[in-house]
C-alpha cells in the first residue's frame, strides 16, 4: 500500500472511531438508552456437543472482535521488531524508553491519587495505554506539520505500549486458570509454531488452529485476546519459498480492524450514562487518577524519559523535530481510548466504577487529542516543517 493511501486509512479510520464513540454516547443518554442496553445484554450461545460458549454480545465484541485485533496487534509488533523501525536497537531504544515512561508514570500518579481508595487499584493500568488507531490517525491528519521521525517515533511507542498492555492483561487480569484447557491451547501454540518453522504457507491453517486456541483460552481463564497476540508473533514473516504469510494477513486485516471491529468496539463501550453524573463522579478519584493519568502522567513520562534518554546520549532526538513537537507527540499518546475502555472492561464488574473509569478515559482521551494537536500546530507554526 501506497504511503499516502496509508496515510488516507489511518485519517478515515480515526474519523470512523470518534463517530462510533459519539454515537454510543449518544444513544446511551437518549430515549435509545433502553435499546442499547439491551443490545449489548443480548445472548449468544456457540455450543459443538458438550462444549459451549455463552455469552452477552458485549463480551462476545470484547473476547471475540478484539481478539482479532490483538491478532493484527501481535502481527505489527513481529514485523516491526524482525524488519521496521523497531529492528535496529540503536533506532528502538528511544520509543522503548519513551514508551516505559509513559507507562509508569501514569500508574505511579492513579496510585498515588487513590492511594485512600485501594478498592480502586484494580483500574492502575488503566491511563497507562495509547490508542494506536486515534494517535497514528490524527498525526496522519496534520500532514506535513509532523516531521515524518516524528510519526515513525509516535508508531514505535503505541507498538511497544500495545505489547506491554499485553503483558498487563496476561500477569494483572486473568481469572480463576484452568490447566487442563491451558495445557490444550499451548498444544495449539505448538503447533503453530511447528508450521512457522515447516514454512506452511496457506493461511487458512494458521487460521483453523488459531479460531480452536482461542476457544481453549476463552475456557481457560486466561484473556481470550491473549491467544491473537500470540497467533500473530508465531505467523511467519517469509516462508522459504517467498510467501509473505504475515503481511498478508495484516494487509488483509487491517481494514476490517479499522472500520469494523474498533468502531463496534467504541459503540458497545463508549456509552455512558451521564444521567445523574455529575461534579462527584468527575472528580472522584478514580476517574481523576485516569484523566490525571492520561492527560498528565502521559505526556510527561514520555517527554521526560526522551529527554534524559536523549541528554544520556542512549539515542538521538528524532531527525528535523523539536522539542515542542516531541512534546506535542508525547501529550497525543494520552489518548487511551479503545485500549484503556478494554484494559477498564477488565478492571471492575461494578457497574458504577465501570461508568467512571469510562468517563475519565473519554474526557482524559479528549484533553489530550485537542491539546496535543493545538501544541503540533504551534509548534509547526514556530518552526516549519519541509517535505
Amino acid at each position: 500500500m501506497a504511503a499516502s493511501d496509508q496515510a488516507a486509512m489511518q485519517r478515515w479510520a480515526g474519523l470512523v472511531l470518534a463517530v462510533s464513540a459519539v454515537l454510543a454516547l449518544i444513544f446511551a443518554n437518549s430515549s435509545f438508552s433502553g435499546a442499547y442496553s439491551a443490545i449489548l445484554s443480548f445472548p449468544i450461545q456457540v455450543a459443538i456437543g458438550d462444549f459451549a460458549i455463552a455469552k452477552p454480545l458485549l463480551l462476545w465484541v470484547n473476547d471475540g472482535l478484539m481478539a482479532i485485533f490483538f491478532l493484527l496487534v501481535g502481527l505489527e509488533i513481529k514485523r516491526e521488531f524482525l524488519a521496521g523501525e523497531l529492528s535496529d536497537w540503536r533506532r528502538a531504544v528511544l520509543p522503548l524508553i519513551a514508551a516505559c515512561g509513559g507507562f509508569a508514570v501514569p500508574a505511579l500518579l492513579f496510585v498515588a491519587l487513590n492511594i485512600g481508595s485501594p478498592q480502586n487499584f484494580a483500574a492502575w493500568a488503566v491511563p497507562t495505554a495509547t490508542d494506536i488507531a486515534f494517535v497514528v490517525g490524527l498525526i496522519a491528519a496534520l500532514g506535513r506539520l509532523v516531521p515524518f521521525s516524528l510519526k515513525v517515533f509516535a508508531l514505535a511507542i503505541a507498538i511497544i505500549d500495545d505489547l506491554m498492555a499485553g503483558g498487563v492483561i496476561a500477569a494483572f487480569y486473568t481469572a480463576k486458570i484452568s490447566l487442563p484447557m491451558l495445557g490444550l491451547a499451548m498444544v495449539c501454540l505448538a503447533s503453530l509454531v511447528v508450521f512457522n518453522r515447516l514454512g506452511v504457507r496457506r493461511i487458512a491453517a494458521y487460521m483453523l488452529v488459531g479460531i480452536v486456541m482461542w476457544a481453549l483460552v476463552l475456557k481457560s481463564g486466561v484473556h481470550a485476546t491473549l491467544a491473537g497476540v500470540a497467533m500473530g508473533l508465531v505467523i511467519p514473516l517469509h516462508t522459504k519459498s517467498g510467501a509473505t504469510p504475515l503481511e498478508d494477513i495484516e494487509h488483509g486485516l487491517q481494514p476490517w480492524v479499522s472500520f469494523l471491529i474498533v468502531p463496534i468496539f467504541a459503540f458497545v463501550n463508549a456509552g455512558v450514562p451521564l444521567a445523574g453524573m455529575g461534579l462527584d463522579a468527575l472528580f472522584a478519584p478514580l476517574t481523576m487518577g485516569i484523566i490525571i493519568g492520561l492527560f498528565v502522567g502521559k505526556q510527561f513520562g514520555i517527554l521526560g524519559a526522551t529527554w534524559l534518554a536523549v541528554r544520556a546520549g542512549l539515542s538521538p532526538r528524532p531527525a528535523g523535530s523539536t522539542w515542542l513537537q516531541i512534546y506535542g507527540v508525547a501529550i497525543l499518546c494520552g489518548i487511551g481510548f479503545t485500549m484503556s475502555l478494554f484494559i477498564g472492561s477488565l478492571s471492575f464488574s461494578d457497574p458504577v466504577l465501570r461508568d467512571r473509569v469510562r468517563l475519565g478515559v473519554i474526557v482524559g482521551s479528549l484533553a489530550s487529542a485537542i491539546f496535543g494537536v493545538l501544541v503540533l500546530w504551534i509548534a509547526a507554526k514556530r518552526a516549519p516543517v519541509g517535505p
